[in-house]
């Protein structure tokens, strides 16, 4: 059986870039499924589909193939044949599928997708869901999170390196507002997994942050 390495936790606290610098240690494979949700996004609003029509959503997202290839070792999105990979990293796009994510039809699209990824190789998936929903029975679960004044400076801090003006008050409540909508959707919504590792990384660098999953994944018992 594939290894399997389930990361969760909120918006913001890095799950992404440590995910990827884990993968890249081990020689896995990385998922970064909030990208297949925003590539769903993407295809919602190039359809100009209200985010809050969840009939709407429902009866056009078949219609939208989404395929993950890696190149290179980097994760490459496709959207019915096109890379979307740089057109899916917008704010609007990532507010998008804050909503979009929370509709069945879309998740189940997305979970089916995920589960084969898995099955087929080593990986390193983090997410919302993965360790309670897409991969309950990973030998190794994370819930990665930091303190949501410590995500708004760390965005803040992104948006200053790309340029661009950032309100440190606006993006912490909607880090807040983020949060409150992934922890009580209806669906899959966010939670620590009973036998998930909880890891704060707050107060480490990322370097720390990444060498604290590879030593709780150094201790996990494999299948």
């Amino acid at each position: 059986m594939p290894k399997q390495i389930a990361i969760d936790g909120p918006a913001g606290a890095g799950k992404s870039t440590v995910a990827r610098a884990v993968a890249e240690k081990l020689g896995f494979i990385y998922v970064d499924t909030g990208a297949m949700y925003r590539a769903m996004a993407l295809f919602l609003s190039q359809q100009g589909v209200d985010p809050e029509d969840r009939k709407a959503i429902e009866a056009v997202c078949d219609r939208a193939e989404i395929t993950i290839s890696h190149v290179d070792g980097e994760q490459q999105v496709f959207l019915n044949g096109e890379n979307v990979s740089k057109k899916i990293r917008t704010e609007e796009i990532s507010r998008l599928a804050a909503i979009t994510s929370a509709v069945p039809k879309v998740r189940q699209k997305m979970r089916a997708l995920q589960h084969q990824l898995a099955e087929r190789q080593d990986v390193v998936m983090d997410g919302r869901d993965i360790g309670t929903c897409i991969l309950p029975e990973a030998p190794c679960k994370i819930y990665l999170t930091a303190g949501t004044a410590e995500r708004a400076r760390r965005r803040c801090e992104e948006y200053a390196a790309k340029g661009i003006p950032a309100d440190f008050s606006a993006i912490e409540q909607e880090i807040i507002e983020r949060d409150e909508r992934d922890k009580n959707r209806e669906i899959s919504p966010l939670r620590q997994a009973e036998d998930a590792v909880y890891l704060d990384t707050s107060d480490m660098t990322i370097e720390q942050a990444v060498e604290s999953v590879l030593a709780i994944a150094g201790s996990c018992a494999w299948k």
